[in-house]
């Protein structure tokens, strides 16, 4: 992990970090493409390749859900898309690990940063208890307090709106000031901008625009980069205030 072992002199870290689950710590779309396409079977649509579930996920179950059925040209009213929103959750919530892994470097850094008293947590769309079900099976819940993990069903609002990050900090009792936040979308960018938070995306997640190209305080190709750049973005942000 080499570029986590020396920060350049003088550099200081975030009080808080606040991580987005799905296509940031860990590669869930193997799992979210089969609980899709088993919700779809019933309906008797074709499964639609993981490689486009990839550009839909990021909003939550219902999005995701919503976003399959406009593959396939298939309109549903509010009733029938909750009805389907439970076949999914069920079905996911059963298989929410078998193919997910956690990204390269993930744990290296979230061992880094817990060693120098940063406050980690998890601010994603995705229901709470299935975010925390994926981060028990995955072995990555002990890196962030319970109360700090909130789901798109945790508050009445969720990413992107600014709030959802700004109750995740509140949660760590971290400073937003010093907090820095490290997603994979437009989503988690325009939650940091909302809340007042710089951010830092990852090139390989589930955005379908390019993370480069979202505007982003940084971009890293790999989880073990990203100690290097948080103090950089952190000093940049209080520059421009």
């Amino acid at each position: 992990m080499s570029s986590c072992e020396i920060l350049p002199f003088g550099a200081t870290l975030p009080d808080t970090v606040v991580f987005d689950l799905d296509g940031t710590l860990i590669d869930s779309a193997p799992d979210l493409t089969g609980a899709l396409n088993a919700t779809l079977a019933t309906l008797g649509l074709a499964a639609i390749p993981e490689a486009e579930v990839r550009h839909m996920v990021g909003h939550g179950a219902r999005k995701l859900i919503e976003r399959g059925l406009e593959a396939h040209a298939v309109a549903k009213t509010a009733a029938e898309v909750d009805a389907l929103v439970e076949i999914f959750i069920r079905y996911y919530a059963s298989h929410v690990a078998d193919r997910s892994v956690v990204f390269p470097g993930v744990v290296a850094t979230l061992n880094w940063l817990k060693a120098r008293g940063v406050k980690l947590g998890v601010c994603t769309n995705k229901p709470e208890a299935l975010a925390k079900q994926v981060l028990i099976a995955l072995e990555l819940d002990g890196y962030f307090p319970a109360a700090a993990i909130l789901g798109g069903d945790s508050l009445a609002v969720k990413k992107p709106d600014g709030r959802h990050l700004i109750a995740t900090v509140e949660a760590l009792d971290g400073n937003l000031d010093r907090t820095v936040m490290v997603g994979d979308s437009a989503t988690d960018l325009n939650a940091a901008r909302d809340a007042g938070v710089p951010t830092v995306l990852v090139s390989f997640g589930y955005t379908p625009i390019p993370a480069r190209e979202l505007g982003a305080d940084a971009v890293i190709d790999h989880f073990g980069d990203l100690a290097k750049v948080l103090p950089e973005v952190l000093d940049r942000s209080h520059a421009r205030l």
